[in-house]
């Protein structure tokens, strides 16, 4: 007899919605949950496939310690004793920084590494921590503290009811998005164009999302920065800068769109190499 799971994916931020068909205790089908009012049935290729990782007869299923040249099966009381006693010795001989740590999917994403990892980061004192986070988007961390006092305070898109959208570097239509909690990135770019949006790509290269925008911007490389600043300043010059109800809560503004002025459309062009109408 079959039975059915919802569960939410584990492997990204997406965490898109999942319908598992088990029976006797072992998955038949792993689909998309249509009802899921987020996904709306969407998974990507790495969610359909957890059915092999869980069966994986690599994975590690028990603690496994070293003895000799191979590993053995151990209780976890006796695999934490073992952790105890080394890592404990090579710290005092050594000092924090002699461990690193490496925290990635989807080890970060479940209610128990979310409660217990920083703790234990924490007890560890090392300076050595390494993530998914820190391999492909440390940037988006600082600026981010930067901004809003907190670096893990993303400012998410709202796909959804986007009418003009400008991607810088991206290709959601190869990975599928990043840091935008939104499944089916590919779905979403076609909504907005269906509703009468438009899609702007700057990019050097003409990627899959590049081919499928409105317009594509073939940019220098690394000139990124300069462009923004000349929208920056065309805003400013303009006088279109309006912080709305936030205005209370800023502060620097000024000195902020000083900076800009000196990126003018001319600068950007000679810079960038586009057109100075892309910025005006």
């Amino acid at each position: 007899m079959n039975e059915t799971y919802f569960r939410t994916c584990p492997l990204c931020e997406a965490t898109c919605g999942l319908e598992i068909t088990v029976r006797d205790g072992v998955v038949q089908r792993i689909r998309g949950d249509r009802d899921d009012v987020f996904s709306h049935g969407y998974i990507c290729p790495k969610g359909s496939t957890l059915k092999q990782l869980y069966e994986d007869p690599d994975r590690l299923r028990v603690p496994m310690v070293r003895r000799g040249e191979g590993h053995v099966e151990v209780s976890w009381d006796e695999a934490f004793a073992v952790i105890d006693r080394r890592l404990t010795t090579i710290v005092a001989r050594h000092g924090a920084d002699s461990v690193g740590v490496y925290l990635g999917n989807p080890n970060v994403h479940g209610l128990a590494p979310m409660l217990w990892l920083r703790p234990l980061l924490h007890a560890l004192k090392t300076k050595n921590i390494f993530s998914a986070s820190t391999v492909d988007q440390m940037p988006r961390h600082v600026s981010t503290g930067l901004m809003y006092g907190d670096e893990n305070a993303f400012v998410v898109p709202d796909l959804d009811r986007t009418d003009y959208l400008l991607m810088l570097g991206a290709n959601p239509y190869e990975s599928n998005g990043s840091l935008a909690t939104a499944p089916d990135w590919p779905g979403r770019l076609q909504a907005i164009r269906e509703r009468g949006g438009r899609i702007v790509v700057v990019d050097p290269r003409r990627t899959r999302t590049a081919e499928a925008a409105d317009e594509h911007v073939s940019i220098r490389p690394g000139t990124d920065a300069v462009l923004l600043l000349a929208i920056a300043n065309v805003i400013r010059e303009e006088g279109l800068v309006d912080t709305g109800p936030s205005t209370p809560y800023l502060n620097g503004l000024d000195d902020a769109l000083a900076a800009v002025a000196p990126f003018t459309p001319e600068v950007a062009e000679a810079k960038t190499l586009l057109d100075a109408e892309i910025t005006a």
